[in-house]
């Protein structure tokens, strides 16, 4: 957890990491958001599963293990861990998503939560994601098995994505199709497309093809911070971690 100090009743956000697992511009992020007065939980969704840097390259990034709609599991356990801290205000929170985390978080949008085994849970709760007000999806994949290119959204929380201008894994048809269903549903969606930058640009060192654009990379968290103060109105933070 990153954020303030105090104990006062904040809001919250949530980064889901990409196929790779939790890499150093996950904290980034969350310094931006601490810095904004926003409590930032990273979730890590492969060391509770014993599985490493390795593990995700071979088997999840491939899609051999792992999809997008098992994963959106993690999201409600979050949540439901999230209403239980004293220093959340839980009808203020962002989820936020890289990549595969986007993927996630973009499945989850589409389940209605009603039926056991959903989100690979067997009590998928639809009530835990009431206090979601906005969404951040940086490059989230839209290929195969993307629930989104097929399902309407059954929620409607503000989104800002980002859509980088050289992106080998989400082609920019993949782009369209997964934006679509927040659009047919009137939800409030802005998308930055990037002028430069490549899937993962914003990682301190991505695989290649993959490259790091440091000017991108800042003016992505600074966009991160502006949305959360919008979408959360956080008050100013003191002193932070």
């Amino acid at each position: 957890m990153h954020g303030p100090t105090d104990g006062l009743r904040r809001p919250a956000v949530l980064l889901f990491h990409g196929c790779g697992g939790v890499r150093g511009h996950m904290a980034e992020y969350a310094q931006a958001a601490a810095a904004a007065g926003v409590r930032a939980f990273v979730i890590d969704s492969f060391a509770p599963r014993g599985w490493g840097y390795g593990f995700g390259v071979a088997f999840v990034c491939t899609g051999a293990r792992f999809w997008g709609r098992e994963r959106a599991g993690d999201v409600l356990a979050a949540l439901w861990g999230l209403t239980r801290r004293a220093d959340v205000d839980p009808e203020r929170i962002c989820l936020a998503g890289w990549s595969h985390g986007g993927w996630t978080i973009m499945d989850l949008m589409t389940m209605p939560l009603t039926q056991p085994g959903e989100a690979a849970l067997a009590d998928p709760n639809p009530g835990l994601l009431a206090g979601v007000r906005s969404l951040f999806l940086a490059y989230p994949y839209g290929g195969f098995g993307a629930l989104s290119r097929r399902r309407p959204w059954l929620r409607g929380p503000e989104v800002l994505g980002v859509v980088p201008s050289w992106d080998h894994v989400t082609c920019r048809a993949d782009v369209e199709l997964i934006y679509a269903p927040v659009r047919r549903g009137g939800g409030a969606l802005e998308l930055w497309e990037m002028q430069a930058g490549s899937h993962s640009f914003d990682e301190p060192a991505p695989q290649f093809p993959m490259r790091r654009h440091p000017e991108m990379a800042g003016e992505s968290r600074r966009r991160f911070a502006a949305f959360l103060t919008r979408t959360l109105e956080p008050q100013p933070a003191m002193q932070s971690t």
